[in-house]
């Protein structure tokens, strides 16, 4: 059966779009700070079934972050695939664009649409083009700090100081993503590490490869895989697997959760597959696992 697609409704969503009538107050919007501002904002949490359609392109900017869970976009007929911790830009156009979450990882994104007097001028001054693919970016915690601070500030309202703030501060966030060099201190090989692992088991329900964990420090595949056995004797994915495992385990205690359910809740659709993996790390299948620590 065919799902339907949906542009939001997803369960945990924040979205502000704001009232046109904010735009058409010049002592606002022609003001020196906002020479860019926000139209709309918000986060879709593994937006499955998202999709949106715009044939006569859009007046706005738009902003989208990519944080987990893949997703793709298509402008002008040619299109691209979207990966974890990736960002795109699409400039205000009239070409026909769509956008959606890809079926079976559907992403995760923080996203904002802002326009301003002058787009065309912006965009050129900050080469932005409907031809710039996604781009990767390090694991960007500043810049969701300060999408954070966008947010609450639309949230209390449209006063003039409150769009104000949060106009400001678009500049800064999209500082961030556009000059990550200026934002981003290089942490050094153990905090690398440390920080991968803290990431894998904030994202434990996800399905991830070692290029989504290298691309988090622009590092290629091979020598992020070469540091993380140095300090830790095995490679990135043994040790997501091995995360995996030990939440499997602690799930296993409750008697009335399928396999099958802990499986899919784990990132894995096949729950022959993640059997196999749970006996090739425990050393016992997960329904002999649940009978031994029965009553403990």
């Amino acid at each position: 059966m065919r799902k339907t697609k949906v542009r939001d409704g997803f369960e945990g969503q924040r979205q502000i779009n704001l009232p046109g009538i904010i735009f058409k107050n010049t002592g606002v919007v022609n003001s020196i700070p906002n020479q860019i501002f926000i139209t709309h904002i918000g986060y879709f949490p593994k937006a499955a079934h998202h999709f949106r359609e715009r044939r006569k392109g859009c007046s706005d900017n738009i902003f989208i972050y990519c944080l987990n869970g893949k997703g793709w976009y298509i402008v002008d007929k040619k299109k691209y695939e979207v990966g974890p911790n990736q960002f795109l830009q699409i400039p205000a156009t009239t070409k026909y664009l769509k956008y959606g979450a890809d079926d079976e990882q559907p992403w995760t994104i923080f996203w904002v649409h802002y326009s301003g007097s002058n787009m065309d001028s912006f965009n050129k001054l900050m080469n932005i083009s409907v031809d710039d693919g996604p781009k990767n970016i390090p694991y960007n915690e500043k810049g969701l700090t300060i999408w954070e601070e966008m947010y609450k500030s639309l949230e209390m309202g449209y006063s003039k100081d409150n769009l104000n703030n949060a106009n400001m501060c678009l500049y800064y966030f999209l500082s961030t993503f556009l000059y990550p060099d200026r934002h981003f201190s290089v942490p050094d090989d153990k905090d690398m590490v440390r920080e991968t692992i803290v990431f894998m088991r904030d994202s434990i329900t996800s399905k991830f490869t070692v290029a989504n964990f290298a691309n988090r420090y622009q590092l290629s595949m091979s020598y992020f895989s070469s540091l993380f056995r140095k300090s830790t004797g095995m490679s990135p994915m043994e040790y997501f697997i091995q995360l995996k495992i030990q939440r499997a385990c602690q799930l296993l205690f409750s008697p009335h959760v399928k396999i099958k359910d802990i499986a899919i809740n784990l990132g894995y659709d096949d729950p022959y597959y993640f059997s196999r993996l749970f006996k090739k790390t425990m050393g016992v299948s997960p329904e002999s696992y649940r009978m031994m620590n029965h009553g403990f």
